[in-house]
């Protein structure tokens, strides 16, 4: 069943369990057997079986054949209220063995069978409860932080990554210094900063916590100097402090809106060192030949390899017609970035989030680290329960650590891209701990209490952000900076 499928007539498998507790509710309510539903119906019992326990979605002729059968009306059985507190208890625990954090105990799930207790399933369902809010409990102090941004990566799925009202912006600030395709020189992005009005000026004294300031009163863009030739970097820099005027942005009330107005100055910045028609031409024919290479639209365009990847999955979907993923993975397996519109399973934590979790060791976002020469992509083939996908992976080095760009599609969608030849195939069962979790059998009674590991502790995460008007922005250097230069220009 997929989401927006017109033939669907219920939303998600919640729906569906809601529904089929509806359906046998009334039946045995009417004192009908399920034999006598199917004679009714003309449709075999077995089936009937699926659809009371949430197992299969029936068509709408099917569930007004089941409703007339019942003496009720389909609207009756499609309310999303569960018919008993009974039911409601069996779904709350249906929904909690469903989540990955009861997945990862490896656990086998418990059907409620009509011989337990109402007072025994309210008892299991209580300790889900409490287990769910020990888990957030645990991650309070970024609470607010991750559910943002686990909320924008939803909003963004929803809309396939593609921001129309942004691209269009973005095309017009282009065309107005007459570029349309190729690699953006520093010259153009000075002259885009001309035309709203603000000057770019380097400095090797900018607040640490501050990647660049604007000062908004004096039209001044400050920024490091470049630290490598050419500083490619800088021009996105440049770019999104342009889109915070362009997009009338103002100081966040909130980290949600911190994160929103982050995205959108990205998307405006990628949008412009990568105008979509140019790139969407460059695709196209890519697609056409069976050759799509996110190496090639980063040589391109003269842009990171990270760059490249986060563009093609605005274009991809809207424009050529694919799903896929993306992931930006530390040498550790963490993820610090993530998107998806193809199903795949990405490791969630108990509010959904996806950062700072880890990948299955068996993907390619892993795997690709394995290999001596890391100078091309990594392909291959990984086998999952949601199904069989084809990723590409390159990766870099970082401060701190390594990190792999990893773009992805279903196993349907490969034939479009380079590297599809490749016989690399992995299998992962994630989020079951005997995929890549569990150890060997054996090691673990050889070794459990004979070895001891210094863990490295990344410090940065028990240190509070400095409270300011930007998140982790201090305001007093922030202001500090803005005086002592505008005197220096006085």
């Amino acid at each position: 069943m997929k989401f927006g499928d017109s033939s669907s007539i219920v939303k998600n498998m919640a729906d569906l369990s809601t529904l089929g507790r509806r359906i046998r509710h009334f039946r045995t309510e009417s004192g009908l057997t399920l034999d006598q539903v199917s004679e009714a119906t003309g449709t075999a019992p077995s089936h009937l079986s699926l659809i009371e326990n949430g197992r299969r979605e029936p068509r709408l002729s099917l569930l007004e054949s089941i409703a007339a059968a019942l003496g009720v009306t389909a609207a009756t059985l499609l309310d999303p209220a569960p018919p008993s507190p009974r039911a409601a208890l069996e779904i709350e625990l249906e929904h909690a063995q469903a989540a990955p954090a009861y997945q990862e105990l490896g656990l086998p799930q418990l059907r409620p069978s009509r011989s337990m207790t109402d007072e025994t399933l309210r008892t299991i369902v209580g300790l889900h409860r409490e287990l769910d809010r020990r888990a957030r409990q645990s991650i309070a102090t970024p609470e607010q932080a991750r559910q943002a941004n686990t909320q924008q990566r939803l909003e963004m799925r929803a809309v396939d990554n593609y921001l129309p009202e942004i691209e269009l912006l973005a095309q017009q600030a282009t065309a107005r210094v007459g570029h349309t395709g190729g690699a953006l020189t520093h010259r153009t992005v000075t002259q885009m900063a001309d035309d709203v009005g603000l000057t770019i000026v380097h400095t090797d004294d900018l607040p640490h916590s501050a990647r660049c300031v604007v000062d908004m009163e004096r039209g001044r863009i400050y920024i490091p100097p470049a630290s490598i030739p050419g500083g490619h970097g800088l021009r996105s820099l440049t770019l999104q402090a342009i889109a915070h005027q362009v997009l009338e942005h103002r100081p966040p009330a909130d980290y949600a809106a911190f994160l929103r107005q982050r995205r959108e100055a990205s998307y405006y910045a990628a949008a412009c060192l990568m105008p979509r028609d140019a790139s969407v031409a460059f695709l196209t024919e890519a697609k056409r030949d069976r050759n799509i290479a996110i190496e090639d639209l980063r040589d391109a365009f003269g842009v990171t390899h990270e760059a490249a990847a986060l563009r093609f999955t605005n274009l991809a979907t809207e424009h050529l017609g694919l799903t896929l993923h993306y992931l930006r993975v530390n040498g550790d397996g963490t993820v610090t970035g993530a998107y998806e519109n193809d199903g795949l399973p990405l490791p969630l934590d108990a509010t959904g989030s996806t950062e700072g979790e880890v990948v299955c060791r068996y993907w390619s976002a892993r795997r690709a680290f394995e290999r001596r020469t890391r100078t091309t992509e990594h392909y291959q083939y990984t086998d999952t329960p949601a199904g069989t996908f084809f990723e590409s992976t390159q990766t870099g080095t970082g401060t701190p650590d390594d990190f792999s760009i990893t773009l992805g599609v279903p196993y349907g969608e490969s034939k479009w891209f380079r590297g599809r030849e490749t016989q690399l195939r992995a299998s992962s069962t994630c989020p079951d701990v005997a995929c890549c979790r569990r150890p060997e059998d054996g090691l673990a009674e050889r070794w459990e209490g004979k070895g001891w590991a210094s863990p490295r502790v990344r410090s940065h995460l028990f240190a509070p952000l400095p409270h300011g008007t930007y998140p982790g922005v201090d305001d007093r250097e922030l202001y500090e900076f803005l005086e002592t230069h505008a005197g220096l220009e006085a």
